[in-house]
């Protein structure tokens, strides 16, 4: 997409997103933890979109007031159509089912012939898709993206910006040991190596705030004197968040502060990532798909770089705080307190 400047264009022409539909949001009025209700949460405190919830038919999620809901059939075009008509940008936050991206596909489609400009995709992801992407072809998650960006554009002139987060703070901090290799209960934890690589992580309110920023963005400069960032520098390419860069160690250094205990209270053993990684293939190759989670969150582990993207990071563009890590450690306590799981994800 070629710079353009809003003087430019045909009367009538509004610089800037005025609404939102996004799609795969669960009962936000509840502490479920899921990424969709800190998307809402942000673009509804920034007041500057009007906002629409597509929800499946038998969903009985509830949203708070200022959310235009929509119950949609994700197989009845028609419908999607009609109801995504008059909106400016898309964000889509499913499940990662078996079908995802059938439904996804499927809902481009219709954003596409409603005229939607705009799509933030179901690719929350490491920086393993447009870059290092022979390190996401090991793991799977970069061809299985690369895949979905490639479906969108095979569909139609929409403009696509990849959310690069790093891996979820609160989220991987508070899954089984398969995942990050804490077990907050259990107060276990199986550090990778020595427990010293630091990689990006990002929280779900500061992805809230991400989004938020980056759809109050200008579509494109005023004029050739505007040289503020718009959407158009992000059109078909990664826009790069992050909470922290941190290590296992540093988890755990902050869990313990919050927890008000120490090493002795804590169960440490250490592995190879390499073995991580070799266990957990030979596990999803067995159907048991936490096998995935061990190896992708290993391999990000490996000695070298491949994780870390501080120096690509967009943090001061949208305007995004400085957090406190024990503030999102006790959000991860909490949530495994709650019984939360990510196989309820």
């Amino acid at each position: 997409m070629s710079l353009k400047h809003a003087k430019d264009q045909p009367q009538g022409f509004v610089n800037y997103i005025r609404s939102v539909a996004i799609v795969g949001i669960t009962n936000i009025d509840q502490a479920s933890g899921q990424l969709g209700q800190h998307l809402v949460e942000h673009l509804l405190k920034g007041g500057k979109h009007s906002l629409t919830a597509l929800t499946r038919k038998d969903s009985g999620a509830t949203f708070p007031a200022g959310v235009n809901v929509a119950k949609v059939d994700y197989n009845d075009e028609a419908s999607l159509v009609s109801t995504l008509e008059g909106h400016d940008s898309l964000v889509i936050t499913l499940a990662f089912t078996p079908d995802m991206g059938e439904i996804h596909s499927k809902i481009v489609r219709a954003a596409v012939k409603a005229g939607v400009l705009y799509l933030i995709p179901n690719a929350f992801t490491t920086d393993v898709v447009l870059d290092n992407q022979s390190v996401g072809d090991e793991i799977g998650v970069g061809t299985f993206i690369r895949k979905l960006l490639k479906d969108i554009d095979s569909i139609g002139s929409i403009s696509w910006t990849l959310l690069v987060t790093g891996l979820w703070y609160e989220f991987s901090v508070a899954s089984p040991s398969d995942w990050l290799g804490f077990d907050l209960k259990g107060r276990k934890v199986q550090m990778f190596d020595d427990g010293r690589r630091q990689i990006n992580m990002s929280t779900w309110p500061q992805l809230g705030r991400a989004v938020a920023a980056f759809l109050s963005m200008k579509k494109m400069p005023d004029d050739d004197k505007d040289f503020s960032t718009t959407l158009e520098v992000f059109h078909k390419k990664p826009l790069y968040v992050s909470s922290f860069l941190i290590n296992q160690r540093e988890i755990l250094d902050s869990i313990e502060r919050v927890t008000h205990t120490t090493d002795l209270d804590w169960d440490i053993t250490y592995e190879s990532t390499y073995e991580r990684v070799a266990t957990g293939r030979d596990q999803f190759s067995k159907g048991n798909h936490r096998g995935m989670a061990k190896a992708y969150y290993a391999r990000l582990h490996y000695p070298g770089r491949e994780a870390i993207y501080e120096h690509k990071l967009h943090n001061d563009v949208l305007g995004v705080p400085k957090e406190n890590v024990d503030d999102a450690t006790m959000a991860a306590l909490d949530m495994s307190q709650r019984g939360w799981s990510p196989d309820g994800q």
